[in-house]
């Protein structure tokens, strides 16, 4: 396996709902080691509200496509079976599967029951609008499909904090917040505090769930043999929370357990302070990245490409920063929808792949396309990938003097043959940098890998050569006579 990490999100938003997903990812692990990539992060395996459901409305956790439960015994991705045969694919192709786990909330419950409540502004979660009253909801799940399997533990309103929704209706401009409930304080600043997302809110003081939660979680890894965990949303949950329960988890299985946080705000003092909190237990997605590449695209030749990275998780902390360029969340139609325009993709990917800060996670549309949405798959993705793989190592050298075409240079290491690069980039007219590659180079020749740029270049006796790019492109030198073919096997 390579010394460098490379994440893939394996999945979007708009899959097909066939019950084939399992499948196709057992079938495809041994192309993406091929590839270079070591890490994949599949979508949540366990049932929710309905079959066509992408995974994020939780209904039952120890339900991963085995019972007849929401009209169905799979879920949109297959069966448990199925989903571990997927992670068995992966394993035997050296690659190691993060679980997407998702503990902030519970839908599609059961029974009705009645409780007392008062309203906070949907706005200002800290401001009470309306005084105690009955309400109906939706807050008892009793998994009847599963009937006790694995834990006999059921959900009433006690294990929540609040709801956006009676039995009969959804109150968008208020939360019912139960009687003799609070919500978290250490959460998110918006909104007051973001403790409350959607559904049925889990309440992570009660005592009860934290011990079940935890029950789950060394149930799920003991079955599945998961690797990591991708957390979501987990700027709506108790700061606290997750530092203790990663720490019980390593702790009680004996796993490295590597985990990521989706924690969304484009402000980098929110993700530090975040990881500070949690004593760093954990790496976040550079979301405050993926903004400057937003914008970067958006602004084309406006933009100032020398402070590309300023104000990022990357910059501050890039030993618990995971990059992306896009994601599920950020496609067309969705609630983040922020996707980075098509061009300045292979631009932003050249960033996030062949750079040593934080590691990579690479978008499934994007390597795949999506022609549910009409979207193309990103120019030269594979091989940016690969490029990684043989050669993005050794001390890095940046060239970021200049508002538009900006580089930097990987010296190579010993242990990995032939490796090292010059990567240029630009988001306007197309030029040149002279970047060094060391005397040692000297008379080595160096073409770019992307097939941008045709001509060839020489590292002079100074160990300085001219490396190109064209305008709103990228450009990858390599040398010449190990790289020549790329083979990538989709």
């Amino acid at each position: 396996m390579s010394d460098n990490q490379t994440m893939m999100q394996y999945f979007e938003w708009y899959l097909p709902d066939d019950g084939l997903w399992w499948k196709r990812c057992a079938a495809k692990a041994p192309n993406l080691s091929d590839l270079g990539i070591t890490r994949v992060w599949l979508p949540p395996a366990y049932k929710a509200t309905s079959r066509d459901d992408v995974g994020y409305g939780v209904y039952d956790m120890y339900d991963l496509g085995e019972f007849d439960q929401k009209g169905t015994v799979r879920t949109k991705y297959g069966t448990k079976d199925e989903y571990l045969e997927a992670v068995k694919a992966f394993h035997e192709s050296g690659i190691q599967v993060f679980a997407d786990i998702v503990l902030n909330h519970r839908m599609g419950g059961d029974e009705v029951e009645t409780v007392t409540a008062v309203t906070d502004s949907a706005s200002d979660r800290n401001v009470q609008v309306g005084g105690e009253e009955k309400i109906k909801v939706w807050s008892k799940f009793l998994f009847p499909g599963r009937k006790g399997k694995y834990s006999n533990f059921t959900w009433n309103h006690t294990h929540f904090t609040g709801t956006d929704a009676t039995a009969t209706d959804v109150s968008p401009d208020m939360v019912y917040r139960f009687k003799g409930k609070e919500w978290d304080r250490d959460t998110d600043p918006e909104f007051g505090n973001f403790d409350y997302l959607m559904g049925m809110n889990v309440d992570m003081d009660n005592p009860q769930v934290v011990k079940e939660t935890e029950k789950w979680m060394k149930w799920y890894i003991g079955l599945t043999g998961i690797d990591g965990l991708r957390l979501d949303a987990v700027k709506h949950i108790s700061f606290q929370f997750y530092r203790d329960f990663l720490k019980d988890i390593r702790k009680s299985t004996g796993l490295e357990l590597p985990a990521v946080g989706e924690y969304w705000s484009g402000d980098v003092g929110r993700l530090v302070y975040y990881l500070e909190t949690v004593e760093y237990s954990m790496s976040l997605f550079d979301v405050c990245l993926h903004y400057n590449f937003y914008n970067a695209a958006r602004e084309g030749g406006n933009y100032d490409m020398r402070h590309i990275l300023e104000g990022t998780l990357t910059a501050q902390c890039p030993d618990n920063a995971v990059t992306f360029v896009d994601n599920h969340d950020t496609q067309y139609g969705q609630s983040l929808q922020s996707p980075i325009e098509d061009w300045f993709k292979p631009l932003a990917y050249a960033m996030i792949l062949l750079r040593k800060e934080g590691i990579p996670c690479v978008f499934y549309s994007d390597y795949y396309g999506n022609p549910v949405r009409s979207r193309p798959m990103v120019p030269n993705l594979g091989k940016l990938i690969k490029l990684r793989k043989t050669c993005a190592y050794g001390e890095q050298t940046d060239y970021m003097d200049n508002d538009h075409v900006i580089g930097w240079t990987r010296s190579g290491d010993r242990e990995h043959a032939d490796s090292g690069m010059a990567v240029v980039l630009s988001n306007a007219e197309g030029g040149k940098l002279s970047m060094m590659m060391g005397k040692e180079n000297a008379g080595t020749v160096f073409y770019d890998a992307l097939g941008n740029c045709p001509e060839e270049t020489v590292v002079g006796d100074d160990g300085f050569a001219a490396f190109r790019t064209e305008g709103g492109n990228v450009s990858v030198w390599v040398r010449k006579k190990p790289f020549e073919e790329l083979v990538i096997n989709e």
